[in-house]
């Protein structure tokens, strides 16, 4: 990580990867793309990182975003989910694993850590993802960025709230929630 962690306020980088996005025969890889994160319909992303697949804090973390995608589709809000492994061991995961076969969004596969080593996202040592979660608005510009260490799992409902707050435009103080005013200075 010689650059540093990519920041708000910067474009989200360029890529293009295989994403697992079905179990049904023939129907499970797909293409995902920086582009699909710019759109004129507002819509917003959230792409959330995970350090390995067959681990343990990572599947109670994509099972709780799993369990919560309604909450982002209310939100006009696309969800991915990736890691550093390939399509392949994402799909054998998702077949293995129970609270992993019904996902509703993308697993993406970096594969060649291109895209989590130009986020600034790349574990040094080990070469695998921090979990780090990005906020994408409709012009494919980062609003909120959070980072956390491998062993440390996130809140989801925290993302949620930030989301929330970005979608608003407006001053959100402290522990703001939907709903409750905004500050008017």
């Amino acid at each position: 990580m010689s650059k540093g962690i990519i920041s708000v306020g910067q474009a989200f980088p360029a890529f293009k990867k295989a994403a697992v996005v079905s179990l049904e025969k023939g129907k499970e890889f797909f293409d995902i793309s920086s582009e699909d994160l710019v759109n004129d319909e507002g819509r917003w992303t959230v792409i959330f990182w995970w350090p390995k697949d067959f681990t343990f804090v990572c599947p109670t973390e994509i099972a709780e975003f799993n369990k919560n995608y309604g909450e982002f589709r209310d939100r006009n809000a696309n969800l991915i989910g990736a890691s550093t492994d390939s399509e392949f061991v994402h799909l054998a995961w998702r077949k293995n694993h129970d609270d992993l076969r019904d996902l509703k969004f993308p697993m993406l596969a970096d594969t060649s850590k291109s895209l989590a080593e130009e986020l600034g996202i790349l574990e040094p040592n080990e070469k695998i993802a921090y979990r780090a979660t990005f906020i994408v608005d409709p012009q494919g510009v980062i609003r909120w960025v959070s980072v956390y260490d491998l062993n440390v799992g996130r809140n989801v409902k925290e993302v949620v709230r930030v989301l929330d707050a970005l979608q608003t435009d407006e001053l959100c103080p402290c522990n703001w929630e939907k709903g409750k005013e905004t500050l008017k200075v």
